[in-house]
């Protein structure tokens, strides 16, 4: 089965097609991914010597993140999906991000990701999958996730946490989010299918009831 991944919840836009054992990815930096994105995706499809007509299905990593990234991410994943008559699946970047080097044994690993705003998107991992739940928190808070080893990007931005074992410079890969929907349920989204975000936008908190002179929430 042939599978387009893509991830773009961080600065880095990842894109990869896996064909059973061979892995053809590329990354890209997210500064212009409204065009960036689909030069990736015709760079690893040359790359693994395919077209679009070739794809049995497209995974997307649905967040948490960037906002307006993952809604081209969303969008794009969609559209490719849709054009080719192939299903759309949807994981977790978080659930990526820790895929890449998971835990094994009695670990828990926690995956991280700059959430700005003072704070960081994290979930706790262990060999059975998702402990608890994604969450949003402060970095002061991430030991509440009893996790004995760290991945993410988070480093930069919170020097801080450079002092816990782990990784700090890691973003979600495109080949993990395909090989993450490839062993899930993989459920077709490619109509419904939506970014996790989850904490609103700064917009709905500034403006619950709708932006001034826009229309209002009914």
């Amino acid at each position: 089965m042939i599978v387009l991944g893509i991830d773009t919840a961080t600065r880095v836009s990842s894109v990869a097609i896996v064909d059973g054992e061979r892995v053809f990815e590329v990354n890209g930096d997210a500064k212009s991914r409204g065009t960036d994105l689909v030069v990736l995706i015709d760079r690893a499809c040359v790359a693994a010597g395919i077209t679009a007509k070739q794809l049995d299905a497209v995974a997307i990593g649905a967040g948490p993140g960037s906002f307006t990234s993952l809604r081209i991410g969303m969008a794009t994943a969609k559209g490719i999906a849709f054009a080719a008559h192939v299903p759309l699946w949807a994981i977790s970047s978080l659930a990526a991000l820790a895929a890449h080097d998971p835990a094994t044994g009695d670990e828990r690993v926690a995956a991280v990701l700059d959430a700005r705003r003072g704070e960081v998107y994290a979930a706790a991992f262990d060999v059975d999958g998702l402990v608890g739940e994604e969450r949003v928190l402060p970095p002061d808070q991430l030991a509440s996730l009893g996790a004995t080893r760290f991945v993410g990007d988070a480093g930069a931005a919170y020097p801080q946490l450079l002092a816990l074992r782990g990784v700090w410079d890691r973003t979600p890969r495109g080949a993990d989010v395909a090989k993450l929907a490839l062993a899930g349920a993989r459920v077709d989204v490619v109509v419904h299918g939506i970014p996790a975000y989850i904490r609103p936008a700064e917009a709905e908190i500034l403006y619950p009831d709708g932006v001034p002179g826009a229309m209002r929430k009914r």
